[in-house]
């Protein structure tokens, strides 16, 4: 049985090795408990408010009026300037300009159009685990849980066939964890290589998501190059990234339950809720953050205008007052009703299309008889950004 610490553990939310080497759990459990509007001081980045529980985080989410998106929604560094994104995309705009941006490409991610993808993005997901199965022994992280999400996103997004691997090697270098320097301009490439699509398109358009943008107009005014580049590489990141390290991350956890791989095994329609649960224990977007643009109080504490403010997702799924005995991993688990994939105006656009991604690569495993296993120690990410498995050595072995 889990032991509560007796006392404050040390606060500090924003060490990169805690996600990769400690337990943030801990820190996340006293805060629900004991300051669950907690504020953080300063380090190399700014101070600010931490929100931990889930109704909070919840009512936050919903309150647009006074938790703002448009300058960022990431902390970083006060010398990095504001984020160029800021009130340009999709991720970084309030209403009602986010209305409207997510109007643009909504009908893109409707339950009807993932679903006339799937048999397409079947097809990719058996290609990929095909090659994977071929090799025998290979890192899930990048030779599935990456390339799956990537390749349907890059067929959305009217990238040519010929340019994947290219966009894969590229988004493999800005959200590894290598030589910063070699993050920046693999990013620096990316919208490179879309400054140059979305040109294209625009003088050519087809039916994809990078003409639909290359050719909009918002309250009769065109979409400016810029906001186009930058809205296709949010497409990019929001397409990929996440679905990457909760595909990982849930077979990781699979791997440490092997009671629930074997549920699944012999009852494949638990995949529907086993995804929920593998969104709601991964937790893949480590902290939300939004800028108070007017006076707040929550839980008696005092939140200015200017004052950024902090919702840490991870422990919103496993705060005990919403979730039964949260830190078991149960693949039936129901009622579900993770923040995973964010809420309200800001809910995940690809929701959808992510929980398909996922279920198809479990489901190609699991039709096929595949057995996983684990060829090595897993590494976890280094980062407050994201958390999950940077490397996943398995062994893919046929029936």
């Amino acid at each position: 049985m889990r032991s509560e610490p007796a006392e404050q553990p040390e606060i500090n939310l924003v060490d990169p090795t805690l996600y990769s080497d400690g337990d943030p759990f801990v820190q996340w459990r006293w805060l629900r408990d004991n300051d669950p509007m907690y504020w953080h001081p300063p380090t190399e980045l700014p101070g600010f408010w931490a929100l931990t529980r889930y109704e909070d985080i919840r009512t936050a989410y919903r309150d647009s009026e006074t938790f703002s998106s448009a300058q960022g929604i990431l902390l970083r560094p006060t010398d990095h300037g504001a984020d160029p994104g800021g009130g340009r995309t999709l991720a970084l705009t309030d209403p009602p300009r986010h209305g409207k941006l997510r109007g643009l490409v909504d009908s893109w991610f409707a339950v009807r159009s993932v679903r006339e993808l799937e048999a397409e993005m079947r097809d990719v997901a058996r290609t990929v685990v095909d090659a994977a199965v071929e090799r025998e022994s290979c890192d899930f992280v990048t030779d599935i849980a990456a390339r799956v999400p990537l390749y349907v996103i890059c067929k959305m997004m009217g990238v040519p066939d010929s340019d994947w691997e290219r966009l894969y090697t590229l988004t493999s270098q800005a959200f590894g964890a290598g030589d910063p320097v070699a993050r920046r301009f693999a990013h620096l490439e990316i919208l490179g290589y879309f400054e140059e699509l979305q040109d294209a398109k625009a003088d050519d358009p087809a039916d994809d998501l990078v003409s639909v943008l290359a050719t909009a107009s918002i309250d009769g005014e065109p979409l400016g190059a810029e906001d186009v580049i930058l809205n296709c590489n949010n497409l990019l990141v929001g397409g990929t990234e996440n679905t990457r390290i909760a595909a990982a991350g849930g077979m990781l956890a699979l791997l440490e339950h092997p009671e629930q791989w074997q549920r699944l095994s012999d009852d494949p329609s638990l995949l529907h809720p086993a995804v929920e649960e593998i969104l709601r224990w991964t937790s893949t977007a480590t902290h939300i953050m939004r800028t108070a643009v007017r006076p707040v109080e929550i839980h008696g504490r005092r939140v200015a205008a200017g004052d950024r403010v902090t919702f840490w997702l991870p422990s919103a799924n496993r705060d005990e007052r919403i979730f039964d005995d949260p830190d078991r991993f149960d693949i039936t688990r129901k009622p579900n009703r993770h923040l995973a994939l964010g809420f309200g105006e800001h809910f995940c656009i690809g929701s959808m299309l992510a929980r398909v991604e996922l279920r198809l690569v479990y489901q190609e495993l699991l039709s096929r008889s595949i057995r996983v296993e684990l060829d090595g120690e897993p590494k976890l990410l280094d980062s407050i950004v994201v958390n999950g498995p940077e490397q996943l050595p398995v062994k893919l072995i046929a029936a």
